[in-house]
């Protein structure tokens, strides 16, 4: 599904809610008594106000229950609609984002390394491996981390498998510079 559907929804059912709010809308008033007698006449207008109160109390009352309703609805697909964009957007850069194979490879002059990273989507990206500065050396905060990895985060990791002809060690850091 297209990511503009789930932003045209809740603008859908805006505009859905405001035509249907305004339909119905009546500024009439009550038609005045043709009774000649101005005692007679009082009291019916009275009645016939009270009657027109009656009615518009009725549907405002009405009308209310169903815009609250509409506003539960419309909230609810709007916080889905959010979601929805959000699950997508985490899925799609992810995804895009994994790391499918990661290589070093041997430049044809032989004094070099360079790192190959293929990602999941199938785009390749080679990083030439230098030896470090003495600035990056003197510098803890950019340094290889000396943490291990306990047993119970070994076991919620996913597998890679070595394919090179040499086994990786450990200690290997490699600062990605800009």
């Amino acid at each position: 599904m297209n990511p503009m559907f789930i932003v045209a929804i809740p603008i859908v059912l805006v505009i859905i809610g405001m035509v249907l709010n305004s339909t119905g809308l009546s500024f009439d008033q009550p038609p005045t008594s043709s009774e000649q007698d101005p005692a007679k006449r009082s009291a019916a207008d009275a009645d016939a106000y009270r009657r027109f109160f009656d009615v518009q109390r009725k549907q405002a009352v009405r009308r209310q229950a169903r815009v609250g309703q509409y506003a539960w609805l419309l909230m609810a697909a709007i916080i889905g609609s959010f979601i929805w964009l959000y699950m997508y957007t985490v899925d799609k850069t992810s995804l895009a984002t994994q790391i499918a194979t990661v290589q070093t490879l041997p430049t044809e002059e032989g004094k070099e390394t360079v790192l190959s990273i293929t990602l999941k989507d199938g785009s390749n990206v080679k990083y030439l491996i230098k030896a470090p500065t003495a600035e990056m050396l003197s510098s803890k905060k950019d340094g290889p981390s000396k943490e291990k990895v306990s047993s119970y985060e070994m076991s919620q990791l996913r597998s890679a498998f070595n394919v090179g002809e040499s086994p990786l060690s450990p200690g290997i850091a490699v600062k990605v510079a800009d």
